[in-house]
This record gives C-alpha cells, sequence and structure tokens, in this order.
C-alpha cells in the first residue's frame, strides 16, 4: 500500500527535534536521550526545539523549517505530530514521526515501528542515505480564514463532541474526566443535519458520526476509515448515520476492526475535496481541536516527505 518511490536527497542542515515529554501520559519521557542518540549516529547534529505549549511547539517548528532545519522529528503522539506537519507540509524539509504518544495513528499508518527506539533507527538510517519517502496529507481551510493540515483522521461528529466537552470540564482529572464526557454526551445523543460536498456533489444528511480521513486509524488504533491510503490522492469518508444510544454503545467496539462499515447504518465516500457543514462543531484533527464547520478538506497528494 504504501510502495512510492523513494527520494534519493535529503537537504543538509541540522535535524531539528520536537519532544512532548508529556505524550503518553509520560511514559517514554526516559527513552529521549537514547532517542537523540540513535538520530545522531546519522552524522548530523541533533536541535531540541524549546517549547512549553502547543503554540509555542508549532512556531518553534516553524521557525527551524524556514531557518534551515535539514530534517525535522516529533518525539511524541498524533498531536505532536499534528503540530510539526503545519511546518513540513508543502516543504522539501522532510519528516520523521517517533510514535511516543496514546495515539501513534500517522506514524503506523505510515509504516514506522510502534516501537520509539526502532523508530528512531529507521529515521537515522534515512537520513544517512538521503532517503524519503512522499506521502499525501489532508489540507483544510474554512470561510474565517482558517487554514490546517492533518496527516491521520479529521472527526466532526460525536467524537468530535465529546472531546469538546472533555475539553470543557476542569475535573476529574485524566482518562476519566473523557469518560465522563462520553457518558454526558451519550444522554445527549441525537442525529445533526450536514451538508457534505464531494467533489462537489451535495449530499444532505442527518448523522452523529462523520469522519474525513487521510489514514485509516484516530484514537489509538480506531479503524474510522478503513480503506484510507495515505498514498492514494483521496479522502475517505464515513457517516454513521441516524444510530440511537444503544446501537451506537454497540457499533462503537467495531471501530477498532474496521467492521462498523459493514452496518447498514454506515455510509462510506472517497473524494478528492471534502466539504464538510453542520450547526454548532468544532472539528478536531489529529485529535488536536481544529476549525469550526464549514470546513473544506483537500487531499494533498505527496505534500510530506517521510524519512523511512
Amino acid at each position: 500500500m504504501l510502495a512510492v518511490t523513494a527520494h534519493d536527497h535529503v537537504p543538509s542542515g541540522p535535524v531539528a527535534v520536537l519532544a512532548n515529554p508529556t505524550a503518553g501520559r509520560g511514559r517514554h519521557a526516559g527513552l529521549l536521550p537514547a532517542v537523540l542518540d540513535r538520530l545522531a549516529a546519522a552524522g548530523r547534529p541533533v536541535e531540541l526545539l524549546a517549547a512549553a505549549t502547543p503554540a509555542q511547539a508549532e512556531a518553534a517548528c516553524h521557525a527551524a523549517v524556514t531557518g534551515g532545519a535539514g530534517a525535522l522529528v516529533a518525539v511524541g503522539g498524533d498531536g505532536t505530530v499534528h503540530r510539526a506537519l503545519q511546518a513540513v507540509a508543502g516543504t522539501e524539509v522532510p519528516f520523521g514521526p517517533v510514535p511516543a504518544g496514546t495515539g501513534n495513528d500517522f506514524a503506523v499508518e505510515t509504516g514506522f515501528p510502534a516501537d520509539p527506539l526502532a523508530a528512531a533507527e529507521v529515521i537515522a538510517t534515512a537520513l544517512r542515505e538521503g532517503r524519503s519517502r512522499p506521502v499525501d496529507l489532508a489540507r483544510m481551510t474554512n470561510p474565517d480564514g482558517g487554514d490546517r493540515w492533518y496527516g491521520a483522521v479529521l472527526a466532526a461528529g460525536f467524537d468530535a463532541i465529546v472531546n469538546e466537552r472533555a475539553n470543557r470540564m476542569r475535573r476529574p482529572r485524566g482518562p476519566r474526566r473523557y469518560d465522563l464526557a462520553i457518558l454526558v454526551e451519550l444522554a445527549r445523543l441525537r442525529p445533526r443535519r450536514y451538508v457534505l460536498r464531494l467533489d462537489g456533489e451535495e449530499h444532505r444528511v442527518d448523522a452523529v458520526l462523520v469522519a474525513v480521513g487521510n489514514c485509516a486509524s484516530y484514537g489509538g488504533g480506531m479503524r474510522i476509515c478503513p480503506a484510507a491510503d495515505p498514498t492514494d490522492g483521496l479522502l475517505d469518508v464515513v457517516v454513521g448515520g441516524e444510530f440511537d444510544r444503544r446501537t451506537l454503545i454497540r457499533v462503537k467496539p467495531r471501530i477498532y476492526r474496521g467492521t462498523h462499515v459493514d452496518h447498514p447504518l454506515v455510509r462510506s465516500y472517497r473524494a478528492r475535496t471534502v466539504e464538510v457543514a453542520a450547526e454548532g462543531i468544532t472539528t478536531y484533527a489529529d485529535g488536536e481541536r481544529s476549525l469550526d464547520l464549514p470546513v473544506r478538506i483537500s487531499a494533498v497528494p505527496a505534500a510530506v516527505r517521510l524519512l523511512r
């Protein structure tokens, strides 16, 4: 699926590294020195970027790329990758994700080992050999001038609403807050009216789940768009229709296997350009709070070069 042509040139310059020590609830924090050692074995200077907030992380990545970095590496989960992609998308600067988060969907779906040190070895070898491989990204815009890239999946339905609820809650701390947000939003569950335009063709649907995938999975292995391929120049759209609470609870575990798409209330589509409109929904891309609907999403072929 990822058998794409390797590129035999990696720009000279230091390897900039964005690391999130709190990724994966800190379980890989002690691995960073070993990751940096493996990257340094490629024979390039390695520069650790300083950032205390997500906004600072994104700004640091942009500064590194415009300042002459030869490559950018993100050590963390999908959120860390998401910040880094904003800087490398559409440039010649190659990128390497070291999966060290709770959700590592983009790294795993694009062929990197799930083990952080093994992934760092793959990246170092690609750097040493001057090799990178192109994959697609999704680019989304909204009428307010918002413009974001993402690598894995955009959630614009129940999962986005739950994330928004959890982010507004102050307690409980940790994963229990997300569990409570699910219970609250399940109690309020109702289909919403969406207007989708897929390569210009309009679909009006009442749905509780809408996902637009460049890759197949989100949320740490939930295969919401199981047929998505980040090298085919297309986006996969999965719509879960008028589910009631009981049916949604029953179907949701099937998302890990990708078999939810066989349910009669689920529809799947494929398009180069996807427009999604609905009232009162903030989208989540790569698990990160993103743009309010409506949004326009385009598949951008070979938008980033990966060090693998």
